[in-house]
């Protein structure tokens, strides 16, 4: 099989096309020996680093564009607790925290760091796909539309539900229901709705959501 590798913008020649991390690698798609019939582009070679490779040769999608999709959602799987830190303080509350010298001192020192290196992993787009002059992003068929909240693109609204869910001990299917009900638009009240009835019974989440839905304009969320 025959690669052709994609032309890079001069600023991101050393970066990975997945995370925008330091490149260590490239990665072929469809992968040697791997036959993909149904592949919408040719045969391509990019830039990845040594993780984003790793986590890119699990996928067995039809696309690029695909693969790009399940590497960002193994990262924010893999950083789940770092992109937890800017919904739990912001870059000020740690500075004021009153960690120093104590068994938290290493994470006040690292948290907002490690929160923004991990968010720009997560954000990171890439560059078009131009191969032989010819840009292909035209071809792109995502499974799911990205869902964009609090300065993070997430790969779908229902990876923003697992990540919050995760990060606030929320029941899933509840803040997916009331995810439903409110909108994507509504997204912070969501989850606000949903917080005040951690630890709540299948009975009165069952109630909530009837209230949620009957009363839907005046309910205080």
């Amino acid at each position: 099989m025959s690669y052709q590798a994609i032309e890079t913008p001069f600023q991101f020649r050393y970066c990975c096309w997945f995370c925008g991390e330091p490149a260590a690698s490239h990665l072929d798609f469809p992968q040697p020996g791997n036959i993909v019939l149904d592949c919408p582009h040719p045969p391509l070679s990019l830039n990845t680093c040594a993780e984003c490779y790793h986590l890119a040769a699990r996928c067995k999608v039809t696309s690029i564009w695909q693969v790009r999709e399940q590497v960002k959602r193994l990262l924010f799987q893999r950083y789940q607790k770092d992109l937890a830190i800017g919904i739990n303080w912001t870059e000020q509350e740690l500075a004021n925290s009153e960690f120093a010298g104590g068994n938290f001192a290493g994470f006040q020192r690292s948290a907002w760091m490690m929160f923004e290196i991990a968010k720009a992993r997560v954000n990171f787009c890439g560059w078009a796909l131009i191969l032989g002059g010819i840009n292909i992003e035209d071809l792109k068929c995502k499974e799911s539309e990205p869902f964009q909240f609090d300065g993070i693109e997430f790969p779908s609204i229902n990876d923003a539900v697992i990540h919050y869910a995760k990060t606030f001990d929320l029941d899933k299917a509840f803040f997916l229901q009331v995810t439903d009900i409110l909108g994507q638009e509504k997204f912070s009240q969501a989850v606000r709705f949903c917080r005040l009835l951690v630890g709540s019974t299948p009975n009165e989440r069952k109630a909530a959501l009837k209230q949620l839905r009957s009363n839907l304009n005046g309910y205080p969320i």
